[in-house]
């Protein structure tokens, strides 16, 4: 039976019952907890410098309050980057190529830092509809195609991670497959495909990784406006 190269898409299902909450809950498993101790072991020397490093990174921009999404946004950089690299391995799911998870973070998070500009400084927020020194005649435009590209954002947050996760996903899948098939035909091209395939597992790695970064970047940037 020939399968669709979309398959590999498709949630798993157990006796009935949707493994996508398995595979959403089981990363946090593979990070190391934090112990009273002062010496700690190497992983998790690493894994505290990089949260420190790259929270301090995504708090520079901010005023202060915004600090309290700190922990927030890190949490949700770790929680892609796990699942977006656990999804590379073979025979997994990767819960991110599904576009109604990714709009159920992105929707929800675009949401908060609009109301909280709202209920913060509703003049400022509003004044983003409109740039300043506007031409009277185009103000109604204006606004329109503003207020359109904010409802925009979150559909965007959304659609950026599942299009290249799902891109370099069929990538792969199709260079492998066309390696298997001419390893009996042609030795030396399948070898060249193979090692073109090795080259793009490298680059979907660094995609996982970077992918994950913009989407809590950008909500950053959405936040700096309304804070």
């Amino acid at each position: 039976m020939m399968l669709s190269f979309f398959d590999q898409f498709m949630s798993p299902v157990f006796m009935g019952i949707p493994l996508i909450a398995l595979a959403l809950t089981l990363p946090w498993i593979l990070f190391p907890t934090p112990s009273t101790q002062w010496l700690n072991n190497r992983l998790l020397t690493l894994q505290n410098w990089f949260i420190g490093r790259f929270t301090q990174q995504l708090m520079l921009p901010l005023n202060p309050g915004g600090h309290k999404w700190a922990m927030l946004l890190a949490s949700l950089m770790l929680f892609l980057i796990s699942l977006n690299m656990l999804g590379l391995l073979p025979y997994t799911f990767t819960p991110t190529t599904q576009l109604s998870l990714n709009m159920g973070l992105a929707v929800p998070l675009w949401l908060a830092t609009v109301l909280i500009g709202m209920r913060n400084q509703p003049t400022i927020a509003l004044g983003h509809l409109l740039p300043e020194g506007t031409p009277t005649p185009l103000i109604p435009v204006l606004i329109i195609i503003e207020t359109i590209s904010l409802f925009i954002r979150p559909l965007a947050l959304g659609v950026r991670l599942t299009a290249n996760l799902t891109a370099g996903h069929l990538l792969i899948q199709l260079i492998a497959t066309a390696a298997f098939v001419l390893m009996p035909l042609m030795p030396a091209v399948a070898i060249l495909t193979g090692t073109l395939l090795f080259l793009l597992t490298l680059l979907e790695i660094a995609v996982a990784m970077i992918q994950a970064y913009v989407f809590v970047l950008l909500l950053s940037l959405y936040l700096q406006e309304n804070v």
